[in-house]
């Protein structure tokens, strides 16, 4: 039997709680020796996932593999890996040596042998001269190289890394990631590690695992995740984007901001609604508005070190991000031109809401929990299940919770150049998507009112 190239492989994997899926039918292979990075925001099923691979989570369903043998209901310690947790969990009583030995100790290692080997560990975390330190006093930085290094120390196939940085300050942080990257590349073994943060993702990993409500949005290596991006979520969450609403004319020719422009992207079909990304970086900007294929009026220009950041107005509307290495003043006229290699289209996740409901009666349909009022629908049945669909615009929040027929929590909020796409989470955990010039915050608690010419309603057949 040939073995397996992926020392990891998740296969369907669930894991539920009574009131959350919190991963839902995750399917994931590592390659040996691959830095490997789980990305995504707070609650996106990350961290679950990792302590699923460790042992200390059990799956609701599907199996975990770990270098061909069946791990899923496995211990921790029977499991060929190790983990770094973001507090370290050292023990405050032992010294640096007896911390890093602690491991080999329990497995009797012969004695001469865990100090070989816990030599070795510190000359690896750059750290030999300070194995009879008390490890309370050691720095933020200090301690997380003890935490790798009792973790190496095991000799373990997998180093499972939960935000292990994520305690140090920014410097410390930089300096750790190189640190870091060049013990996975001394060591040779396969390193999963679990971040919020984009940038470190970008510079440690082989291949970045994008996740977001305890699904996978994409995989791929950190130059594909950041250029090609799979839908607006992955764009907006990796790096600076500016997000369009867009149609797709026909192939190499999209229209948006009003404006038709020449892109690469084919196989989109004709006149078929798309959303573009492009990145600051790549939005041309010049002092001669006449010459350039649009124009707009500088908002704000900020030195971020490296470049200046401005915002710039056009006259229908969008607001663009520009990174320059030139300052252009707040109320400049300028002119911007975009490259087709730089627009990137991507399919849209979704044109319109549709949820399921039940027919009150003929004017009235059970959705979201609630029941709204809608336009008289003679021919469907009382109790019947329908398809309720209404456009993103159609749905007006209120910032009294109490004062809609509906009430949902904020949870994603997406800058469209001209207005706000949000995911609302409603009362009975569906997801709806509003469109709106309305400036919310993140987990706002509103009210949700959708007027009945709005809602379209269809009978679901049954099967």
């Amino acid at each position: 039997m040939v073995k397996s190239n992926y020392i990891i492989e998740l296969t369907n994997i669930t894991k539920s709680f009574p009131d959350k899926v919190v991963l839902d039918d995750v399917s994931l292979s590592v390659k040996k020796g691959e830095f490997l990075t789980i990305l995504g925001p707070s609650g996106c099923g990350k961290t679950t996932l990792l302590r699923l691979l460790a042992g200390f989570n059990t799956a609701t369903s599907g199996e975990i593999r770990i270098d061909g043998e069946i791990m899923t209901d496995v211990p921790p310690h029977l499991r060929p890996v190790n983990t770094v947790f973001q507090r370290y969990a050292l023990f405050p009583n032992y010294n640096v040596y007896d911390n890093i030995a602690f491991g080999l100790k329990l497995q009797k290692v012969d004695k001469k042998e865990i100090e070989q080997r816990v030599k070795r560990a510190l000359k690896m975390v750059g750290m030999t001269d300070y194995e009879h330190r008390d490890v309370q006093s050691l720095s933020g930085g200090q301690q997380q190289r003890v935490a790798i290094a009792r973790a190496i120390v095991n000799r373990p196939q997998v180093l499972l890394l939960d935000e292990p940085l994520a305690a140090l300050d920014l410097k410390m942080r930089k300096d750790m990631q190189m640190e870091l990257k060049e013990m996975h590349r001394s060591l040779g073994i396969t390193f999963v590690y679990v971040t919020h943060d984009q940038e470190e993702a970008l510079t440690l990993s082989d291949t970045i695992v994008v996740m977001n409500e305890g699904k996978i949005q994409q995989i791929g290596t950190p130059t594909d995740i950041y250029n090609e991006p799979c839908n607006s979520f992955v764009a907006d969450f990796i790096g600076e984007s500016n997000i369009l609403n867009a149609t797709m004319v026909r192939d190499r020719l999209v229209r948006f901001m009003d404006k038709e422009f020449e892109c690469i992207d084919e196989g989109f079909g004709e006149n078929t609604p798309v959303d573009v990304v492009i990145r600051p970086e790549d939005v041309y900007i010049i002092r001669n508005a006449e010459a350039a294929m649009f124009h707009g009026v500088v908002r704000s220009c900020i030195f971020k070190g490296v470049h200046y950041e401005m915002f710039v107005d056009t006259p229908d509307g969008y607001e663009i991000q520009i990174q320059d290495y030139n300052c252009f003043e707040p109320g400049e006229e300028v002119g911007m031109m975009i490259k087709p290699a730089d627009i990137h289209v991507m399919q849209k996740e979704r044109t319109e809401n549709h949820v399921k409901g039940t027919m009150v009666d003929a004017t009235h349909v059970e959705i979201l929990g609630e029941v709204f009022e809608c336009q008289e629908q003679a021919n469907i049945e009382q109790g019947a299940e329908v398809d309720v669909a209404f456009n993103f615009t159609a749905v007006e929040l209120t910032d009294d919770s109490e004062d809609g027929t509906s009430w949902g929590i904020i949870r994603f909020i997406l800058y469209k150049g001209d207005r706000y796409h949000l995911t609302v989470r409603t009362d009975d955990g569906e997801n709806i998507y509003v469109d709106t010039h309305d400036v919310w915050e993140d987990l706002d608690e509103v009210g949700i009112k959708i007027a009945p010419s709005e809602l379209r309603i269809t009978p679901v057949k049954s099967k």
